[in-house]
């Protein structure tokens, strides 16, 4: 059961990013709603999706991972992923249970909210879609690459990213929590090919910019070669401002910690280098500007600091509200 005098947040991404940034919000006095991208088509969810016909379920198994309240071991199990067998290796036990529950129920979005109800879930997660989105990205060349995870590995720089089919429908449920929220956040996340992809399914996209909301953008603290070689953080912004055709973010969320030089090294191979925050060019674009040390590091990978983001995403919707 929610409280309905809880803050309402409605977080719009998908990949990795996202599963950490839910892992510290579900502790929070607020009532969450995840929008998760379906455009994935790499992998196990991309071996799903191309044999049963269904939504990549690997984003959506990950959010509900991350808001879910069960014992470690079990969410270990509906994470655990096959490493052998034939046919099995590469598959992830809860993407084939996710498959299983919409052959049953006979629809994606029914089986996402009966795993909810097992994996005692905090909050709502709602795929963007109910069924699948091809991701296509235009590259200032004017060639046009097909599929999510080719675009990273296209080597060119790209101009702006489609969905099709161009008519996709939203789910009724996300339009009405949108319209509720006290919150939006968009992000973390890789920018063209985890958060694009929802804010592009046409009316989730429209109802986002014309919502009441505080909107808040948490930016990828690292570039992402493929994807967003040597972007700033005002890059980044005026990407989606570009894609949804005008301003529509109130704040961003930066990093100003300090990065160890040899993860920056680390990383520097994957062509990869901390993401400059450029505060006059984000001032002209309308933006209120939050830096702070917002970051972990898990193995020497660079993480949003889940705790951390929470409390300030949660202290900022508070003020918000009763401001």
């Amino acid at each position: 059961m929610t409280n309905p005098k809880q803050p309402k947040i409605v977080i719009i991404g998908g990949g990795t990013g996202l599963s950490v940034l839910l892992r510290g919000l579900k502790y929070q006095p607020v009532d969450i709603t995840a929008i998760v991208t379906v455009a994935d088509d790499g992998g196990s969810s991309g071996r799903l999706r191309d044999e049963m016909d269904i939504p990549p379920p690997g984003d959506i198994r990950n959010v509900l991972a991350a808001l879910s309240d069960v014992e470690p071991l079990i969410e270990d199990l509906f994470q655990h992923r096959f490493a052998g067998g034939n046919g099995l290796s590469g598959h992830s036990l809860g993407n084939l249970i996710l498959a299983a529950m919409t052959t049953i129920t006979g629809d994606f979005v029914h089986a996402v909210t009966e795993m909810s109800k097992v994996l005692k879930v905090r909050g709502k997660v709602l795929p963007a879609a109910n069924k699948s989105v091809v991701l296509n990205a235009e590259m200032e060349d004017g060639t046009v690459v097909t599929g999510e995870s080719k675009i990273p590995y296209s080597g060119k720089k790209i101009k702006r990213v489609f969905l099709t089919p161009d008519d996709v429908e939203p789910l009724n449920e996300s339009i009405e929590k949108i319209r509720e929220a006290d919150m939006i956040v968009i992000g973390p996340g890789s920018l063209y090919t985890s958060i694009l992809p929802n804010l592009l399914v046409p009316k989730i996209g429209d109802e986002v910019v014309k919502a009441k909301a505080k909107k808040v953008y948490i930016c990828n603290v690292m570039t992402q070669a493929g994807e967003t070689l040597n972007y700033s953080a005002s890059d980044h912004v005026q990407a989606l401002m570009d894609h949804m055709g005008l301003r529509f973010i109130d704040t961003i969320l930066v990093n100003d910690g300090d990065i160890p030089e040899h993860i920056k090294e680390k990383y520097a191979k994957e062509l990869a280098k901390p993401v400059v925050y450029d505060v006059e060019r984000l001032s002209t674009l309308g933006l209120s500007i939050i830096n702070d040390k917002i970051i972990s590091y898990d193995n020497d990978v660079i993480r949003h600091d889940t705790t951390k983001v929470a409390d300030l995403l949660y202290n900022m919707v508070i003020e918000n509200k009763n401001g």
